[in-house]
């Protein structure tokens, strides 16, 4: 199973010289209908989007992770409670669920799964990727984790433990990944650089540095 998001194009040269892809532009055609029709307000419609693009995200997970990399006090309240760690770091969660903090290590990789539907932590990792709702990846990652990795590019040694987390509406799960070698001395905004969404799934690893994304 292939990671749809890996060698996606996101270059600027699109037909008809426009600067929008061309799902921006469908995504723009129909917000125009639906405000025009009066289903929805602007205003919300911004909001949003405003929320999308600044207050949730991988960013916020990624500052999680680097600064759980770089502080063993907040690492540790960070695994013992994550919720209570995230929301010192003004990420309340805003649909009542409570997050959990599993700790990759070189004896154990975690992987994060909903088996139900699709239960994600919005606000540190953003929209859930379309991978991630699929019913492949829902019902294989729990019978073959090591093969699913193996589809996303993730080789772990034969000794490696993987263990499978299952999302509910009321438990989320963020993976810390480990932190990569040769990045001592590194501060939490270049750490921060390293840490992928996949990364924080369970379906990646940090970036090596000098390949960040």
């Amino acid at each position: 199973m292939a990671n749809p998001d890996h060698h996606h194009d996101h270059g600027g040269d699109h037909a008809g010289g426009s600067e929008l892809s061309d799902m921006q532009l469908r995504v723009r055609a129909l917000e125009t209908i639906l405000t025009e029709k009066g289903y929805v307000e602007a205003a919300a419609l911004d909001a949003i989007i405003e929320a999308c693009e600044t207050r949730i995200g991988p960013h916020n997970g990624a500052r999680v992770v680097a600064k759980a990399w770089i502080d063993a006090g907040f690492r540790k309240a960070l695994l013992e409670d994550g919720s209570k760690a995230v929301a010192g770091l003004g990420h309340d969660s805003r649909v009542g669920e409570h997050l959990v903090a599993v700790e990759n290590t070189p004896d154990t990789h975690n992987i994060v799964v909903c088996t139900l539907c699709s239960c994600y932590p919005w606000d540190l990792l953003g929209l859930p990727p379309v991978w991630y709702k699929s019913t492949q990846y829902r019902s294989r990652t729990v019978k073959d984790p090591r093969g699913v990795l193996h589809d996303f590019g993730v080789t772990l040694p034969a000794t490696t433990k993987i263990r499978v987390w299952d999302s509910t509406a009321e438990t989320r799960f963020l993976v810390v990944p480990m932190r990569p070698a040769g990045t001592d001395g590194w501060t939490e905004d270049q750490l921060a650089a390293l840490v992928t969404r996949d990364s924080m799934v369970g379906t990646g690893l940090a970036q090596p540095p000098g390949k960040a994304v």
